[in-house]
């Protein structure tokens, strides 16, 4: 965030401080959010490469297309198993899934927890 804003908003009674301290979430679930979302973005872009739509991919996964959106969208009520299993039946391999992770790493200003 640019000082200026910042002081502007502190100026306004806004405090300004990381996620991680306003939800109070220890390191392990900031690092479970991380990895949940590099996953969900993940997989968003490797079914979009597929050419599939989220119908299909839920049809294949037998599943609901909101179901995807919501896996897409790193909903919460989404479990690590789905994201990986989802990943897999698209063809991933466990170096895809790690590369995603570290690349979600990497991304920690994109939706920084």
């Amino acid at each position: 965030m640019r000082k200026g804003k910042q002081a502007k908003l502190e100026a306004a009674g806004w405090a300004i401080g990381p996620v991680k301290k306003f939800l109070g979430l220890s390191e392990a679930d900031r690092v479970l959010i991380e990895m949940k979302l590099a996953l969900s973005y993940s997989l968003r872009d490797r079914r979009k490469k597929s050419g599939l739509s989220q119908v299909q991919l839920a049809e294949r996964l037998q599943s609901s297309q909101s179901r995807i959106a919501k896996m897409e969208a790193g909903n919460p009520s989404v479990s690590m198993d789905l994201l990986v299993n989802s990943l897999l039946l698209l063809g991933a391999s466990s170096t895809d899934l790690a590369n995603a992770i570290r690349g979600g790493e990497k991304r920690k200003g994109r939706h920084a927890a």
